[in-house]
């Protein structure tokens, strides 16, 4: 005898629909408009079409010889910090910067950029806060919001969760390109100031700071002058404009974005064979969230350096003679900016290329 499942009609169930099954359409219309308005002022004129169709057009534009660049990333468990403080418009900055600055790490203008947002059930509100951030990220950026997709998925994320990225597309004519083949001996390293932890890191930092240390996120924290959700939650610093604009103006021959690995490993990734970029950390102080961190969880030094970015967000490797003209424009930019170190011939064939030497001050 074998086991059977009959399958009969329930005269008294009312009949299934995708709102039943947790999916509702009409909130993800409600959520379209009222981010839309927020969306359609992060533009470019090279933008065709709007809103609502199936694909967003973009026209390239006359160039001699075009690259395209394009990069994908999101903010990793930053969210959960967002999503435990209620406080959803900011988080969109912070997925622009991790995707755009990556960009123009090798010279490339960020075009435009289009998002994901992966929710468990869709509170139209929450989602424009969302979208409103991703936005005002673009325009900081100086980059379109092409478009983007929000798909509810009750059964696989809670109510309240949700998780986000974006891919983001930019040009740079092939003359133009920078990277690790115009890095030469002597080339000054300048550190951009980061605004904080950035998107990197936050596995950690939620460790030590919630739950070893069973710090509230709306609890007052002297040490940083806030709450400590507000520190979380201050958003990573785009410094795709800054980057380009420097770019116009003085000799750089490649930009790092430091996020997860930290400052030596991200460089390590710009520097070619027989160079390493040396760096002092004598020549500033990480700023007060990093060394809280390390003092209530007893991080090792090594850790923190392969875990947050320390401090230093962004950093250009420029000639020599331009290195006062990069600092003097960066800083007439409101960006802070230092000497960090200097590329030099590597020892021997297995000199890490990217080293941090000395002992930071303070």
């Amino acid at each position: 005898m074998t086991d059977e499942t009959s399958i009969s009609d329930n005269p008294d169930q009312d009949g299934a629909s995708y709102a039943a099954a947790g999916v509702d359409i009409e909130a993800g219309d409600r959520a379209v408009e009222l981010f839309a308005p927020l969306a359609g002022k992060a533009t470019r004129p090279e933008v065709r079409g709007g809103l609502g169709g199936f694909a967003g057009l973009f026209a390239l534009g006359e160039y001699d010889k075009p690259l395209l660049a394009a990069g994908s990333d999101g903010v990793g468990t930053k969210v959960a910090v967002a999503q435990a403080m209620d406080r959803h418009d900011t988080i969109g900055r912070d997925l622009v910067a991790m995707v755009v600055d990556d960009l123009v790490v090798c010279g490339a203008e960020p075009l435009f950029l289009q998002d994901y947002i992966a929710i468990g059930k869709v509170v139209p509100e929450h989602v424009a806060s969302i979208v409103s951030g991703i936005a005002a990220g673009c325009i900081d950026a100086g980059c379109a919001l092409l478009g983007g997709e929000t798909a509810e998925h009750p059964g696989l994320m809670e109510p309240g969760e949700y998780d986000i990225s974006a891919t983001a597309v930019g040009v740079v004519e092939e003359d133009e390109l920078l990277g690790p083949d115009r890095v030469r001996n002597g080339d000054v390293v300048i550190a951009m100031a980061s605004s904080g932890l950035h998107s990197n890191g936050y596995s950690l930092a939620r460790h030590v700071l919630l739950e070893q240390a069973g710090l509230p996120l709306d609890g007052y924290v002297a040490d940083f002058g806030r709450t400590l959700g507000e520190e979380l939650l201050e958003p990573t610093r785009i410094y795709a404009k800054d980057c380009l604009a420097l770019a116009t103006e003085c000799e750089v021959h490649t930009y790092a974005h430091v996020t997860g690995g930290g400052l030596a490993s991200n460089l390590a990734r710009v520097i070619p064979e027989g160079l390493t970029a040396e760096l002092d950390r004598g020549t500033w102080s990480p700023a007060q969230v990093f060394r809280t961190i390390a003092r209530l969880g007893k991080v090792a030094p090594e850790e923190m350096e392969k875990t947050f970015n320390m401090g230093v967000g962004m950093v250009a490797v420029v000639a020599e003679e331009d290195a006062e003209r990069a600092l003097a424009i960066l800083t007439a930019r409101h960006i802070e900016c230092w000497n960090l170190g200097r590329v030099r011939l590597a020892r021997d064939s297995d000199a890490a290329r990217a080293v941090l030497v000395g002992g930071h001050r303070g």
